[in-house]
């Protein structure tokens, strides 16, 4: 009797094997889980839940309004993948644009390739799917790395063998996380390209990157004009402070010490006029001739 329920159940083809609360495939050791996993299976949407997973995190109305229009003519043409987490229940694992415009259609059911994986297992693999296929702004990218890196515990060099990238080219995308948080959402909204980010990177105070943020912003200024101005920031930053002009008694004190020393004898002197006087030595020698001057100018 149980053999003749099994044939009929796999007559019915995989969506009834699927629906069959004898054949409740949990793992790939399951009886018949050959026969689902990796196959494209007709699931209905309501069966399906988004997966937690996701690193997209903002999706463009008008995109998907679009798409809806394509899958109302055309049908979804590639297939979601999903993960089994139950007996009729499902988790997305990558394709959340084609679920939500197939529900905008009306549609009940949607083409489907069924995986089995754990927790970890379905974020690496939606995390990965993603970066690879969907075309999500640098900081979404970003955080996909860092979510692979943190709670995968890969290291950069197995990331770049994981999404097929370079090192370097993870560690720059890696970089924009270091950015102020209202210009991270500029990246994610579209105001600035990865180009601006990683420019912006090398102002080290956070005012300064939000002024020059916002003079990008204001000027539409280009990723090239947007490195020059913090190239011109930076080695502003950089310059040695001016030193205030000594009067000239002053420069003919100084000559008269020099000379007394025998050594060209350096000043700073601050703008409030308070400052220091450094006397120079080049050997254990120099320094000893100079302590005896000192010493015997106190004893005159």
């Amino acid at each position: 009797m149980a053999k003749t329920t099994r044939k009929k159940a796999l007559g019915r083809g995989l969506s009834a094997l699927l629906n069959d609360p004898e054949n409740d495939i949990q793992s790939v050791d399951d009886k018949n889980a050959d026969k689902v996993v990796g196959n494209i299976v007709e699931l209905e949407l309501d069966s399906i839940e988004v997966n937690p997973f996701q690193p997209r995190t903002s999706f463009n109305e008008d995109a998907l309004d679009e798409l809806a229009s394509s899958i109302r003519e055309l049908g979804v043409i590639q297939p979601i993948t999903v993960r089994k987490v139950g007996q009729q229940a499902y988790q997305l694992v990558s394709g959340e644009r084609r679920f939500r415009a197939s529900k905008l259609v009306g549609l009940e059911t949607i083409p489907a390739y069924i995986r089995i994986a754990n927790d970890q297992e379905s974020l690496e693999m939606a995390l990965v799917e993603n970066i690879q296929r969907q075309d999500l702004d640098p900081i979404e990218i970003a955080l996909s790395y860092q979510r692979l890196i943190d709670e995968i515990d890969l290291t950069q060099e197995q990331l770049s063998d994981r999404v097929g990238k370079n090192r370097s080219t993870i560690a720059n995308y890696l970089r924009l996380l270091k950015l102020d948080p209202i210009i991270q959402t500029g990246m994610r909204d579209g105001f600035l390209s990865m180009g601006h980010g990683r420019a912006l990177i090398n102002i080290i105070n956070t005012e300064q990157q939000l002024e020059v943020y916002e003079k990008i912003l204001k000027e539409k200024l280009s990723v090239r004009e947007t490195e020059k101005l913090v190239k011109s920031i930076n080695e502003g930053r950089k310059k040695p402070i001016s030193q205030p002009k000594l009067d000239q008694d002053k420069q003919q004190q100084l000559k008269a010490i020099s000379q007394h020393f025998g050594a060209k004898i350096d000043i700073k002197v601050t703008k409030k006029g308070n400052g220091k006087i450094i006397l120079p030595f080049s050997s254990d020698e120099d320094f000893n001739r100079i302590a005896k001057i000192l010493q015997d100018s106190k004893n005159a």
